[in-house]
């Protein structure tokens, strides 16, 4: 469905221009329908230029990204809308996808005026409610409401269900974890559960290993911007074969352990 071939991307940095910064070096990976994708690695990996190139948020410096068949570099005007269907994106920080001067009720209001201008306002309406039940929420708790209003959670699955008013069948969900509470968390991670079985793609771009481990069927590992590791999540987790891999998945605190059996340890290990 959405496939990325040999995908660079290169940032001009530097005095005129002159430097080259390599932010994505080389990428190749796939995602097919009811496929959860994680891409992991620390800051600076070039996860989240993954999730902005497939968005079209920023160009590609070589390389080819395609949806069901199609260039999607070469999209423009009507059918890059048509692209923006079925392929959607979601952010760490939920408040500033929203603009704060405006109620909820207006986040749906702009998917109606770009997508669905022949629909009723009464049809919208059940369209609108229908979305929000899906990801659990109250429309009557979340329509009329400021953003700083609503949670961060609340905010975070009320972005989902916009998402989910489009034909969508791919979704970047880009760190849309981090900043939410722990009881939050999980909420989130099952509604990607859900809608990974209605047979929706996700690529799930994160730091966090525990999470990635959780929700997917493939990890990727990235490391200066190249894939290190890619496979069957249980596969990557239960058996790491690049070093780096090995290195993140030591660093992951235990819950069963304490940090001073660690520091016992480490000591054990310079004597």
């Amino acid at each position: 469905m959405l496939k990325l071939e040999h995908i660079s991307k290169t940032y001009r940095v530097g005095a005129f221009g002159g430097g080259r910064l390599q932010a994505v070096d080389d990428v190749t990976f796939d995602v097919e329908p009811g496929e959860v994708i994680s891409l992991i690695g620390e800051s600076g990996s070039g996860k989240t230029t993954i999730g902005r190139m497939i968005l079209r948020l920023s160009p590609i410096t070589t390389g080819r990204i395609t949806f069901d068949g199609t260039d999607v570099s070469s999209l423009r005007r009507s059918h890059l809308k048509e692209y923006y269907r079925h392929v959607q994106g979601v952010f760490q920080d939920p408040f500033s996808s929203c603009n704060p001067i405006f109620k909820a009720d207006r986040i749906f209001a702009l998917i109606k005026h770009e997508f669905f201008p022949e629909v009723s306002a009464q049809e919208w309406r059940h369209r609108v409610a229908a979305a929000l039940e899906s990801v659990s929420l109250n429309p009557a708790d979340v329509l009329g409401k400021y953003p700083h209003q609503l949670s961060g959670g609340q905010l975070q699955r009320l972005l989902i269900a916009r998402a989910l008013l489009l034909d969508i069948k791919i979704l970047v969900a880009d760190e849309i974890i981090s900043m939410l509470d722990a009881s939050t968390r999980i909420d989130v991670l099952n509604l990607l559960g859900d809608l990974k079985k209605r047979g929706l793609g996700i690529i799930f771009i994160t730091h966090d290993l525990s999470l990635g481990n959780y929700i997917s069927d493939r990890t990727v590992i990235l490391r200066h911007g190249s894939i290190v590791e890619m496979g069957a999540t249980e596969k990557v987790f239960g058996n790491p074969q690049h070093e780096y891999t090995q290195m993140l998945l030591a660093s992951v605190p235990q819950l069963h352990s304490k940090w001073a059996e660690f520091e016992r340890a480490a000591h054990v290990a310079t004597v």
